[in-house]
């Protein structure tokens, strides 16, 4: 039995004649750049997430970047991000001028400790980007105290957590603002790279609009340089389909999830993911941690199941940083996990009997 990582088609294949309609539709009034097609997801997006405002932008990097420098955050500043991401949410920091300040990860959750926050603080400290990381929520009421107590930032990197709930809140609307993500893989994905910003704050999001716009909310009168990073109107349309799926489709990765638990908590050499409380995990990733890692992926991939690693060398550790002179010992647990974790197929469209299916090759590899 062949079984992709991710199979974008099968969901293709179920909304077949949603999305073709959708894209007609765009290219037949040439909406590609702007116009009624992002707007109206902007809209629909920012009202599901109970939010104000949401600005479309052109990838999930841009999106913390720009976020970043309409908060007036660049040269001299440091802002405290979590030790295992994927680099996007480190090198926007960078970009800016500033400089990225690691902290460790929960033991149990894979996300930024709490604990460990405070002591990374200086006078330099200008914001805190907690990445809900895997489809599960940061414990970002008590990082929004920490925020607060020290008149931070809070920006929230919700790239992996597509209406995941904290506490039946959803995440994305604690902070000042937050930064999503539409890659394709994603549990809300376009067809190509997209990404959007939400918050509260009018200031704000009339700032944003015009930073990613070259400075302007109307051609030819730029009041700043800006960058250009729009969404598209293709991607928005496809957007806007999806999006009335989505709630389904985080169900069914939920039940998928648990499908894998009820069958892997049976071996004693896996370890299988924990959901916090009062949470509501949309397994963006089933992520499990094993010792024999690379013996095991060897073997599924022989059986043609495909695997990844998110991620195999957490960010401290990365060349890029290498200039910063981090030491294991400084996040000792985003440097463990970093050789056990392993992703498992995980989409909506994937089946019970495919569940089983994995489940036995890895408990096959174990018995030799």
């Amino acid at each position: 039995m062949k079984i992709p990582f991710v199979d974008l088609k099968r969901q293709y294949q179920n909304i077949k004649k949603e999305i073709d309609d959708a894209v007609h539709s765009v290219i037949n009034e040439t909406a590609f750049i702007k116009g009624k097609y992002v707007q109206q997801f902007e809209n629909e997006f920012s009202k599901k997430m109970g939010i104000k405002h949401c600005i479309g932008v052109g990838n999930g990097t841009d999106a913390i970047y720009i976020t970043l420098k309409c908060l007036g955050i660049g040269i001299g500043d440091e802002v405290i991000t979590v030790a295992n991401s994927w680099i996007s949410t480190s090198e926007s920091i960078t970009q800016t001028g500033a400089k990225p300040v690691f902290v460790d990860i929960e033991t149990d959750y894979y996300t930024i400790d709490p604990d460990k926050i405070e002591e990374k603080i200086t006078p330099k400290t200008k914001a805190v980007i907690p990445v809900h990381l895997y489809g599960q929520s940061a414990k970002i009421d008590t990082i929004k105290n920490i925020c607060k107590k020290h008149n931070l930032h809070l920006i929230e990197d919700c790239a992996q957590a597509h209406f995941a709930e904290y506490n039946n809140k959803k995440v994305g609307t604690f902070g000042i603002a937050s930064t999503f993500s539409f890659y394709p893989s994603k549990n809300l994905g376009a067809y190509g790279d997209a990404g959007a910003i939400i918050t509260n704050s009018d200031v704000l999001a009339q700032k944003i609009r015009m930073y990613a716009n070259h400075g302007s909310l109307k051609k030819h009168q730029h009041t700043f340089e800006g960058i250009n990073s729009r969404l598209d109107g293709l991607q928005a349309a496809i957007l806007s389909v999806k999006l009335r799926h989505i709630d389904k489709w985080n169900k069914d990765r939920f039940d998928n999830a648990m499908n894998y638990n009820s069958l892997l908590k049976k071996f004693n050499f896996v370890q299988i993911p924990k959901v916090r409380k009062k949470v509501r995990h949309i397994f963006h990733l089933y992520v499990i941690q094993i010792d024999d890692r690379d013996g095991l992926i060897e073997f599924l991939k022989k059986n043609e199941i495909g695997v990844a690693i998110h991620y195999p060398t957490a960010l401290p550790f990365l060349k890029a940083y290498q200039y910063l002179n981090h030491k294991k010992n400084d996040f000792p647990i985003a440097f463990e996990y970093q050789n056990k974790i392993l992703s498992l197929p995980m989409f909506p469209e994937l089946k019970k009997d495919e569940i089983e299916f994995i489940a036995g090759v890895i408990q096959q590899y174990f018995n030799k």
